[in-house]
């Protein structure tokens, strides 16, 4: 066993453990600590206590001392100045062009380095930009990449509960959250209803989860099946099918309604079923459906507007259209006149030829009659 403090250098930060050695220290006091970034100043959030080896790290460092009023005056100066420096950093960053959102810029304790703290969608070069900061505050530089997280940690704010974040006001670490603990829990698999402000799953889904895990035993892991291939699943980024799998990797491969493609781990995927997916096409069908009848109806009312609007041109057209007719009527009559006309002056001539085709087909039967017998 040994005797060991836990010290805290931000709000909601991980809480690190340092040997208290000969000094009387409080729960509350300000110490300060030597870590790997230098000498630090943090916040006792556990008194002395008896802890076991095993949970230790070692080697344990030894707190220097306990804070002063010029270590805490010192605190609020560099408050001050990384103010001073965030602006100075972000428009060095527009005038480089550089894609990438500065989030938190932190002076360490003894001022012998700056952190920049910053969220891109990829890898950014930014070695021109380190040099002019360099030359800017003549000390060590240093640019972060951090996550949606923890920008969210950073910023904060109040999530849809009404109440402070989470992760900025009592969680130190990041643990893992899929959406297969909404599954279990019996919630809305809309990524939108179950995401905090981050963007991500909402990390209170990890506080419930084990007791809906089995009757025998509070943690019982459950056995993860993969999905079917060319089923349709649920992810984080929304819905779609599944292309592909991999079974080393426990992974698959999922194609979104938007068109884009994901590779998502088995726990992050949810099986929709087929009676859900039934239910979901037959509800789009008749939603559809409903929309084209209503289209119909408007489009009938608007051309019935149009009639009662436009009773004058309706007339105009129909006497137009009579006019027409008569006198299409009026030429075929004469033209049937005509006709009959020239059938009887021509009827003298037609006869004779007649004739003379009847006489040839009986004198034709006559002799296939002899011709027979």
């Amino acid at each position: 066993m040994q005797t060991i403090i836990g010290v805290r250098f931000k709000k909601a930060g991980k809480i690190y453990y340092f040997a208290p050695g000969n000094l009387d220290i409080k729960l509350g006091d300000m110490v300060i600590v030597e870590t790997a970034r230098g000498m630090e100043c943090g916040e006792t959030v556990i008194g002395p206590r008896e802890e076991s080896e095993d949970k230790i790290i070692p080697p344990l460092k030894v707190v220097h001392r306990i804070a002063n009023e010029s270590d805490i005056r010192r605190i609020a100066e560099n408050k001050a100045k990384e103010k001073e420096a965030f602006g100075i950093c972000e428009e060095k960053i527009a005038a480089h062009g550089l894609p990438m959102k500065l989030v938190e810029v932190e002076y360490t304790f003894d001022m012998n380095k700056i952190i920049f703290y910053f969220t891109a969608d990829g890898r950014i070069d930014f070695r021109e930009l380190v040099k002019d900061l360099a030359a800017v505050f003549r000390t060590r530089i240093e640019l972060r990449q951090i996550g949606v997280r923890d920008e969210a940690k950073f910023m904060g704010g109040i999530g849809c509960c009404g109440r402070p974040l989470c992760c900025a006001t009592f969680l130190g670490d990041f643990e893992p959250v899929s959406i297969r603990m909404a599954k279990d829990q019996n919630l809305s698999l809309n990524p939108t209803k179950i995401s905090g402000i981050c963007g991500r799953l909402m990390c209170c889904l990890k506080y419930e989860n084990d007791c809906y895990c089995g009757e025998n035993c509070p943690h019982q892991q459950k056995k993860i099946l993969p999905p079917s291939q060319g089923a349709r699943v649920v992810s984080v980024e929304g819905e779609g099918k599944v292309i592909s799998l991999n079974q080393q990797r426990r992974s698959a491969t999922i194609l979104l309604d938007s068109g884009r493609t994901i590779v998502a781990s088995w726990e992050d995927v949810i099986e929709k079923d087929e009676e859900e997916t039934s239910l979901a096409s037959s509800l789009m069908a008749a939603y559809e459906e409903q929309e084209i009848d209503g289209r119909d109806i408007i489009a009938g009312e608007f051309a019935e507007g149009d009639q009662n609007a436009q009773p004058r041109e309706r007339r105009e057209r129909r006497a137009r259209e009579n006019r027409e007719s008569r006198r299409e009527g009026s030429q075929r009559k004469n033209h049937g006149h005509n006709r009959s006309r020239d059938m009887r002056e021509t009827g003298h001539r037609r006869k004779p030829q007649d004739n003379r085709s009847k006489n040839s087909k009986r004198d034709k039967r006559s002799r296939e009659n002899k011709e027979r017998h």
